[in-house]
């Protein structure tokens, strides 16, 4: 089968960057990788649901079940109402790419997920990146903006692990007018009341214009939630492509979401030992000669500047048999490189000890 000349070129020349994209499975190594922070991914459940999807939710694949199941998270996550999508990435690409409108303006943190900026390039809005959690750049950036003033930011950084100034930016927005938008992908199931996340936490869910919230990573599951006013959630049924010509999320995928919020809720002794695996994990690695970023969320990123030196060091904890992953350039920044090291509830302080040996 041929292949154009421009697709090889481009492989070729990852390929040459050390940048070069492979699938693997986990197999049997200890799981240092895995969104999974509580073990929800590895729990059973016994579905009522067993049926598949039948078209897209404005023509055949909505159902009482579904908008039960939204109205019950919406109430969960202290919000007025919530819109299921797929995914994240196709929640961030449905709200920047159609609530934005002509004339208005999107402030993001340059950290932002790469659906965010996807989402922004669809809109037709000006846009302007912040520099990282910089308050001060960001009233900067404002003196540039026009229309409708919209701020995106995530609550946990899935790269860096670090907590946005969530409070301040609240305040920040409410006090120029301003509609937050928060991406609480890693921070959802892990902080707040029942897992409700870090927004509810710091009781800041008044000031949220709109919130995200995926199943993908501490729930174990799949799918997301966009939770806003009931006008918002209008305007994404009618305005958001990737909401309107997506076929449903199946009714045993709802219930598998359903399952997960419900099982996390009670997931108390679980989050406490997380927080515990983190604090032992950011005691011990002081002891090594490494440049850890500073986090205290379950994600931990070691700095190993330059791609080909980053995948080797994964390799040498590959071989030990711990499952990590290298984050090399352009998904991280040059000289930014990393060993990207997710801790969970079921990891051991022994295997803790044993991940951070092999950085010595």
């Amino acid at each position: 089968m041929k292949t154009p000349e421009s697709i090889v070129n481009k492989l070729n020349q990852r390929k040459a960057d050390h940048a070069f994209r492979e699938l693997m499975i986990q197999g049997n190594s200890v799981d240092f990788f895995s969104n999974d922070y509580l073990g929800v991914a590895q729990l059973p459940f016994e579905a009522n649901l067993n049926y598949g999807s039948t078209g897209s939710r404005l023509i055949s694949g909505n159902s009482k079940y579904t908008e039960r199941l939204e109205n019950y998270l919406a109430n969960f996550y202290r919000h007025e109402a919530g819109l299921l999508f797929n995914s994240g990435y196709d929640a961030n690409l449905g709200i920047y790419s159609c609530i934005p409108q002509k004339g208005d303006t999107v402030l993001y943190d340059e950290y932002v997920h790469a659906s965010i900026r996807d989402g922004i390039r669809l809109s037709l809005a000006k846009s302007f990146s912040f520099r990282h959690n910089d308050l001060q750049h960001l009233k900067e950036r404002l003196r540039a903006a026009e229309g409708t003033v919209y701020v995106a930011v995530e609550s946990i950084y899935s790269m860096d692990g670090d907590q946005a100034p969530l409070e301040l930016l609240a305040e920040f927005c409410d006090a120029h007018n301003l509609y937050l938008i928060v991406d609480e992908a890693h921070s959802g199931g892990l902080y707040g009341d029942g897992g409700s996340g870090l927004a509810t936490e710091r009781c800041i869910d008044q000031s949220i214009f709109c919130k995200l919230i995926t199943f993908g990573k501490a729930y174990g599951s799949h799918g997301a939630i966009v939770l806003s006013s009931n006008k918002v959630r209008d305007f994404l049924v009618n305005f958001a492509r990737p909401f309107i010509y997506s076929t449903a999320p199946s009714l045993h995928a709802q219930e598998r979401i359903e399952f997960a919020v419900n099982k996390v809720a009670q997931m108390d002794a679980e989050r406490k030992k997380l927080t515990e695996n983190i604090a032992f994990f950011c005691s011990e690695i002081k002891r090594v000669p490494v440049t850890c970023i500073e986090s205290s969320s379950p994600i931990q990123s070691i700095i190993i500047p330059g791609n080909e030196e980053a995948r080797q060091v994964a390799a040498h904890i590959q071989q030990a048999g711990f499952a990590v992953k290298a984050i090399l350039s352009p998904t991280v920044p040059k000289g930014q490189e990393r060993i990207r090291i997710c801790l969970h509830s079921y990891n051991s302080r022994e295997e803790i000890k044993a991940l951070i040996g092999c950085l010595n």
